[in-house]
C-alpha cells in the first residue's frame, strides 16, 4: 500500500510538471469515454432495463404469423381469455382496453387518452401507486357493470392538478359520469401513456376481443410456451374463424421489449460501435503522446534501470499514471456525457423506447464508466509502459536523453499507432458520411403526395354513441361539411387510417376471376372522395367514386400502380374487382355497408405514394368510400390557403357546434411534421448529427496525435537537420523531409481504413436504409477531408523544421 501510495504522488507530480500533455490527454479521454457513457446510458435504458415492471422479462403479448408471414395480433374473446390462462405455461394476464373519452363539465370538452384495465391490472404490473391505490375486485365484480372509479395517470395529475395530493376522493366528470378519483399511478408507470385508467367492463360477444399481457410460470422459454399455446389458438380459431387468418398460422410470443429492440435496437448498437471507435481513438492518441513524452524521460529510466529497479517496477509505475489519466478522463467524462445524454434523448425517434425507461446516469452506468475509465487505463498505457521500461542503457547514458523513441523500434510503435488511428478515423468518416448519405437521400425522396398546408385532425368518438350505420356516416359527413366551412379551408377528406407516409391495414384479399393465394395482401384504406384532391395525387386511369357512391357506401376501390402491375397483366386493373374475405362487420364499433362482404370493382388507378414509411418500397394498396367501414373515429385531413395550424381554433369550434360534446384529438400535426415524426427521419437526424459529431472529434483527435509525432521527430533530427542545411540542403528539402516522416503511417492508415469500409458495409446497410460505403466517391471524400487534416497537422512542425538554425541545430543535443 505505501508503494502504490508513493507511486500516486510520483505520477501527480509528473503529471504536473507537463500540464499540456496532462490537458490534452485528459480530454482525448474524455471525448470518448463521455460520448461512450452516454450512449451506453441510452442502451441501459432503453434495451436492456426500461421497464419497472414485476418478471418484465416474463411478459409477452400473443400474435399469430399468417402463411406469408405477415404478424396480427392475437386478440382473444373473454370465454377465450379464460380459457388460455388455465394453460400451465402461464402465471398471470391483465387485460386491457385502450380508448379515446372525454373530460366534460368544463366550458369545451376536452379529449383525453383513457385505458380500461382488468382490476388485477395493477397488482399484476407490481408498480406502487404514487398516492392511493389500484382497483380491486369489488371495483368491477363480474356479471356486474364496473364501479365509477378512476385512477390517474402520473402526468395528467401533474399537469391537470398541478400534483396535488389532495385530488383523492374528488370526482372526474368523463362522459358526463361523475367518476371517483382512488389512485395516482407512479411516474414510471405509463402503460399506453393513458391519462385515466378506468375498470373494464366485458362484452360477452364473439365480436368482441380483448388485448391481454401474459406472464410465463418461471423455467417457461418462449418457444415452450409458443409450442403449448399452439394448439389452443387453433382450436379457438374454429370457434371465432373471423379472428384468425385463414390457411393456418404460428403462434408467436412477443416479449414486452421486443418491439423496441426491433425498432432501435440496430441504431444504438451502431452508435455504440461509433463511440467504440472514438474511444479507441482517443486511447490511440494518448499512447501516442505517452510515447513522445517518454524520450524526455529516457534517461530517467535508464537512470532507474541501472540502480537496480526491476522492470515490473517500471511498468506498474507508468501504468499507474495512464490510470491516473483515465479516472481524471472519466471524471470529465461523466460530465460531458449529462449533456451529450440529453441531448440525445431529445432527438430519440417519437414511440421509439418505452416512455416507462429511466434514462440517466445511475448506478449501472456509472459501474460501466468506472470499468470504462480502467480498461482504458491499461488499453493505452500498457505499450508505451513495455516499451519505456526496457531502455537501451548504454545508448542513452552516452547520448543524452535523446535515442530511446528515436530507435527503429520507438519509431516503428510510433507508425503503427499513427497509421490504426488514421484507419479508425476514416472509418468513422465514412460512417458519418454514409449515415449522412442516406438521411439527404430519403427527405428527397418522392412522396407521390403533396402534404404542404394539410392538416390532420383526430375526430374520437365515444364509447355508445352513433351505433348504426346511417348515423355514424351522417355524422361523418356533417363534421367534413363543419370543417370545409372554416374561412381559408379550401378542401376537406375524412381519412381513416390513410395518412401518408406510413397508411393503411395489412388485409389479404382476393381477385375474380383468380384462384386464392392467402400471400396477396395490400394496404387497405378508407377515404372519402376528396381525399385525392386534398392531396394531390393524380389519376393514372380511369375516375374517382363521386358523393353519391360514397354516401351510398358503394362497391367500388381505387388501387395503386404497385397493385395494379402485380396482380393484373399489364397493370390493367381497371374493371377487375377483389374482395376482402377477413373483414367483418362488428357491431356497434365498426358499422358496415352491404359492399364490404361482396366484390368491390376497380375504377381508377393512382400513381404510386409513400405507404411504408420513408425508407421502403410501396405497398400495394386499395381506396375503399369511407363509409363501407367505418370505425370509433375517423381523421379528417383539412387544406388550407394559409399555415393549416392557425386554423386550429376555428376548426374545434365547428366541431363543437355539431356536437358540443365532440372534441378533436388532443395530437393534431400538419402533414409536413407528421412526415418529421416518421420513425425512419427521427433516426436519421440522430444518426447523422451524432456520427457526424464523433467524426469531427475523431479528426481532432487524429491530428493532435499526428502533430505530436511530427513535432516529437522533428524534435529528434534537429541534430541531423544542422548537418543537412551545413552542407547545403535548403528549406525546402527539409520541409519534405519533415513531412515525409509521417506520410508512410498516413497512407497506410488511409488504406487500412478503406479496407475496414469495405468490410463493414453489410453491417452498416443492414441497420440504415439505402446507405452504401462502398460508394467511391463517399471514401474518396472522406479520404481527402482526412488527409487534408493530416497535412495541416504536420505543417506547423515541418515549417519549425525548416526554420531551425544550423548553427543551433548542430549544437543540439
Amino acid at each position: 500500500m505505501g508503494s502504490l501510495v508513493q507511486d500516486l504522488r510520483y505520477a501527480w507530480r509528473q503529471l504536473r510538471k507537463s500540464p499540456g500533455f496532462a490537458a490534452t490527454a485528459v480530454i482525448s479521454l474524455a471525448l470518448g469515454i463521455g460520448a461512450t457513457t452516454a450512449v451506453f446510458s441510452v442502451i441501459w435504458g432503453v434495451l436492456m432495463d426500461p421497464f419497472p415492471y414485476r418478471d418484465a422479462q416474463r411478459m409477452f403479448h400473443l400474435a399469430v404469423l399468417d402463411s406469408a408471414g405477415v404478424q396480427r395480433a392475437g386478440l382473444l374473446t373473454p370465454s377465450q381469455l379464460k380459457t388460455i390462462l388455465q394453460s400451465p405455461v402461464l402465471e398471470r394476464a391483465a387485460v386491457s382496453d385502450d380508448w379515446r373519452t372525454t373530460v366534460t363539465g368544463r366550458d369545451f370538452p376536452e379529449d383525453i387518452h383513457g385505458t380500461y384495465f382488468s382490476t388485477n391490472a395493477f397488482d399484476y404490473y407490481g408498480v406502487p401507486m404514487a398516492l392511493g391505490r389500484g382497483f380491486v375486485t369489488q371495483d368491477a365484480p363480474e356479471g356486474h357493470d364496473p364501479q365509477p372509479v378512476t385512477v390517474l395517470g402520473y402526468k395528467f395529475w401533474m399537469a391537470r392538478y398541478g400534483g396535488d395530493p389532495s385530488v383523492l376522493g374528488k370526482t372526474i366528470e368523463l362522459a358526463h359520469v361523475p367518476y371517483t378519483i382512488v389512485g395516482v399511478a407512479s411516474s414510471r408507470f405509463t402503460w399506453d401513456d393513458a391519462d385515466v385508467y378506468l375498470p373494464i367492463k366485458y362484452v360477452t360477444s364473439v365480436d368482441r376481443t380483448y388485448y391481454a399481457n401474459y406472464r410465463l410460470r418461471a423455467g417457461v422459454t418462449f418457444g415452450q410456451a409458443a409450442s403449448a399455446l399452439q394448439p389452443l389458438l387453433e382450436q379457438f380459431a374454429k370457434e371465432t374463424p373471423t379472428h384468425f387468418p385463414l390457411g393456418g398460422f404460428r403462434v408467436d410470443l412477443i416479449g414486452i421489449n421486443d418491439y423496441y429492440l426491433r425498432r432501435m435496437g440496430g441504431t444504438l448498437y451502431l452508435l455504440f460501435a461509433g463511440v467504440g471507435l472514438l474511444l479507441l481513438i482517443g486511447c490511440g492518441n494518448v499512447s501516442i503522446l505517452l510515447l513522445a513524452r517518454g524520450t524526455a524521460r529516457s534517461r530517467e529510466f535508464a537512470v532507474r534501470a541501472a540502480v537496480g529497479a526491476s522492470r515490473r517496477r517500471m511498468v506498474g509505475q507508468l501504468l499507474i499514471e495512464s490510470s491516473l489519466l483515465a479516472v481524471s478522463g472519466a471524471g470529465l467524462g461523466v460530465a460531458l456525457a449529462f449533456v451529450l445524454l440529453r441531448k440525445i434523448v431529445e432527438n430519440l425517434p417519437p414511440d421509439s423506447f418505452p416512455h416507462e425507461a429511466a434514462i440517466g446516469i445511475n448506478v449501472p452506468v456509472l459501474c460501466f464508466c468506472t470499468a470504462i475509465a480502467l480498461l482504458t487505463g491499461v488499453l493505452f498505457g500498457l505499450w508505451p509502459a513495455l516499451k519505456l521500461s526496457r531502455p537501451e542503457l548504454s545508448s542513452v547514458m552516452q547520448a543524452g536523453s535523446r535515442k530511446l523513441a528515436g530507435n527503429v523500434e520507438g519509431r516503428r510503435s510510433l507508425n503503427s499507432l499513427i497509421a490504426a488511428q488514421i484507419a479508425l478515423t476514416l472509418l468513422l468518416l465514412a460512417g458519418a458520411g454514409a449515415a449522412l448519405e442516406g438521411f439527404v437521400k430519403m427527405a428527397h425522396v418522392r412522396l407521390g403526395y403533396d402534404p404542404h398546408n394539410v392538416l390532420s385532425v383526430l375526430i374520437p368518438l365515444r364509447e355508445g354513441t352513433y351505433n348504426t350505420w346511417a348515423e355514424r356516416s351522417n355524422y361523418f359527413e356533417q363534421m367534413r361539411a363543419a370543417v370545409a366551412r372554416v374561412p381559408g379551408v379550401t378542401e376537406v377528406a375524412i381519412s381513416t387510417n390513410a395518412t401518408p407516409p406510413a397508411n393503411g391495414e395489412n388485409a389479404r384479399f382476393e381477385i375474380l376471376g383468380k384462384p386464392s393465394n392467402q400471400e396477396q395482401t395490400l394496404q387497405i384504406n378508407f377515404v372519402s372522395q376528396e381525399y385525392f384532391p386534398v392531396l394531390r395525387i393524380p389519376l393514372a386511369q380511369g375516375r374517382v367514386w363521386d358523393a353519391t357512391e360514397n354516401r351510398n357506401g358503394a362497391a367500388v376501390v381505387v388501387v395503386n400502380e404497385t397493385l395494379a402491375r402485380k396482380y393484373f397483366p399489364g397493370g390493367d386493373a381497371l374493371g377487375g374487382s377483389i374482395k376482402l374475405p377477413e373483414m367483418r362487420e362488428s357491431l356497434p364499433y365498426n358499422p358496415a355497408s352491404p359492399a364490404l362482404r361482396g366484390w368491390l370493382r376497380i375504377i381508377g388507378v393512382i400513381p404510386d405514394k409513400l405507404n411504408d414509411g420513408l425508407d421502403k418500397p410501396v405497398k400495394p394498396e386499395a381506396f375503399i368510400p369511407d363509409t363501407v367501414y367505418m370505425r370509433m373515429g375517423t381523421q379528417i385531413l383539412v387544406r388550407s390557403a394559409v399555415s393549416p395550424m392557425t386554423l386550429l381554433n376555428a376548426i374545434r369550434k365547428e366541431v363543437s357546434k355539431v356536437n358540443a360534446d365532440q372534441q378533436i384529438g388532443s395530437t393534431v400535426r400538419d402533414l409536413d411534421h407528421w412526415i418529421t415524426n416518421e420513425p425512419e427521419w427521427a433516426r436519421g437526424v440522430l444518426i447523422s448529427w451524432l456520427f457526424g459529431a464523433f467524426a469531427v472529434l475523431a479528426l481532432l483527435l487524429a491530428a493532435v496525435g499526428l502533430y505530436s509525432v511530427v513535432s516529437y521527430s522533428v524534435a529528434q533530427r534537429t541534430n541531423e537537420f544542422g548537418v543537412r542545411m551545413a552542407l547545403g540542403a535548403q528549406r525546402e528539402h527539409i520541409w519534405r523531409i519533415a513531412m515525409r516522416s509521417a506520410s508512410v503511417s498516413v497512407v497506410a492508415g488511409v488504406c487500412a481504413g478503406a479496407v475496414l469500409a469495405l468490410a463493414l458495409d453489410r453491417i452498416v446497410a443492414a441497420h440504415w436504409a439505402e446507405v452504401n460505403s462502398r460508394d467511391p466517391l463517399l471514401l474518396i471524400g472522406s479520404a481527402a477531408v482526412l488527409l487534408m487534416a493530416a497535412m495541416l497537422a504536420c505543417m506547423l512542425p515541418a515549417r519549425r523544421a525548416a526554420k531551425v538554425d544550423p548553427v543551433v541545430a548542430l549544437r543540439y543535443e
